[in-house]
């Protein structure tokens, strides 16, 4: 069945009728409300929302799940791109009239489309803390010596702890000093790579990028296996670097756990700075939130700030979804929400954890240093199986809340003591060993 052959209010319909049937009415209304499809086109599904709080919340929290529905019906949708379209039933449009107004929210229309770079993205929003304080370090080195020093940049983290804000930020600021800068992710410059090729005019691909003095490239991940787009960006950086052009990568891992990317192409990717950023810790956490109270003059009582920053474990968009959740049903309610609203809408908005079992948790972590799985669950105290073993004691106990004693007898009957004594070890060694940091970072993206 041909996809473009069918209605999209009807799709769009089906599509709903089977989100409807497993999130809460309150939750279903307050985030597919007024959303529609606007078109589809060469794979890509264009969703327009009401407004980019909603885009931002739909694309962290049910982008997966909305794509899986679409590739029911037809199997060749490839992505969604979320378009903000507030003229779309305004006669519902009662969050877009009285929250989203131009001191606090940017449309996509107003993305400067000659350098892809969004303005509210700045270092005067941008916080500060022990979670991405070297990123921000090093950000204000190559804004004083662009090209020379830390070059390229490469930031890495999970999606949602602020890589985009920080190097758009970075972008914006060279932009103020009269620099050409540049921000694309890597899969549009993979899509303009092959159109370019397919057109034969190649080498007006490689003139259009070479022409800046800052680029900025944006979840390098993508480009796994796409081998004649590494190439042309191998290219593209030699040029660049040779020039001391100011290059800037992100992706959600450390360039050296990329797959299927071309070894002198990750040699480019070190070569200059690499840096991560973290989750953010509790009193980060609690400054983010303070932060967006006076961006949007919204009152939050220091109990709701201090109860959302110890719920919300997870990335900066989760909080600012809550934060925008807060505001959408204060306004609806036209009242000041109590903590028990807020802990109920919390509730209802925030995803559980992923229930992934035992087995597959020490699979990942198996396969991932080479041992077999068995030896894990084995009383064994080969160095080899040691610190796996931790690991996913510590994972079961950081990321899915499962007590010691429950641990324990499930890795083959050992003592809650015992599992207390290696979360700790892991915790502790954490602190002061970058590469246990990374390596876990990169088992935590298989759950």
């Amino acid at each position: 069945m041909s996809y473009k052959t069918i209605d999209n209010k009807k799709i769009w319909e089906e599509v709903l009728l089977g989100i409807e049937l497993n999130l809460s009415k309150a939750n279903f209304n307050t985030w597919f409300k007024d959303t529609h499809i606007i078109k589809y086109e060469n794979g890509v599904i264009f969703l327009g929302v009401p407004n980019e709080f909603v885009r931002n919340w739909l694309y962290e929290k049910y982008n997966k799940y909305i794509i899986k529905i679409l590739r029911d019906i037809e199997g060749n949708i490839r992505t969604i791109e979320y378009v903000v379209d507030s003229s779309y039933n305004k006669q519902n449009n009662l969050i877009n009239q009285q929250i989203i107004t131009p001191n606090n929210r940017l449309s996509l229309e107003e993305i400067d489309k000659k350098n892809n770079l969004n303005p509210r993205y700045t270092f005067d929003s941008f916080i500060v803390g022990t979670f991405n304080e070297l990123s921000y370090v090093a950000s204000q080195a190559i804004l004083k010596k662009q090209g020379v020093i830390y070059n390229p940049l490469f930031v890495y983290g999970k999606t949602g702890y602020g890589k985009t804000h920080l190097i758009q930020a970075l972008g914006n600021e060279f932009k103020r000093l009269n620099k050409k800068v540049y921000y694309i992710t890597s899969e549009k410059f993979s899509m303009d790579c092959v159109n370019s090729i397919q057109q034969n005019k190649i080498n007006l691909f490689k003139e259009k990028y070479r022409k800046y003095d800052v680029l900025i490239m944006d979840d390098i991940q993508f480009l796994t296996k796409k081998e004649r787009t590494q190439e042309e960006l191998f290219h593209l950086f030699n040029f660049l670097y040779d020039n001391n052009k100011q290059i800037i990568f992100s992706s959600d891992k450390h360039p050296n756990y990329i797959p299927d990317i071309a070894d002198r192409l990750k040699s480019r990717f070190g070569s200059g700075m690499t840096v991560d950023i973290q989750a953010p810790d509790m009193e980060s956490r609690m400054s983010i939130i303070k932060s967006k109270t006076k961006l949007h003059n919204f009152y939050l009582s220091d109990n709701i700030i201090n109860y959302i920053a110890s719920e919300a474990k997870g990335n900066i968009r989760e909080l600012e979804g809550i934060f925008n959740s807060i505001i959408c049903q204060s306004q609806l309610k036209k009242k000041e929400l109590g903590l028990q609203e807020v802990k109920n809408l919390i509730k209802d908005n925030i995803f559980p954890k992923k229930n992934v079992s035992v087995k597959e948790i020490v699979r990942v972590v198996s396969e991932f240093y080479g041992i077999d799985e068995e030896v894990i669950y084995k009383k064994t105290r080969k160095k080899e199986v040691v610190k796996p073993r931790q690991l996913v004691m510590y994972i079961l106990r950081e990321d899915f809340s499962i007590s010691y004693p429950s641990i324990g007898e499930k890795l083959g009957g050992r003592d809650h003591t015992t599992v207390i004594h290696s979360c700790d070890k892991i915790r502790n060694n954490l602190k002061i060993d970058n590469l246990l940091t990374q390596e876990l970072e990169q088992i935590r993206t298989n759950f």
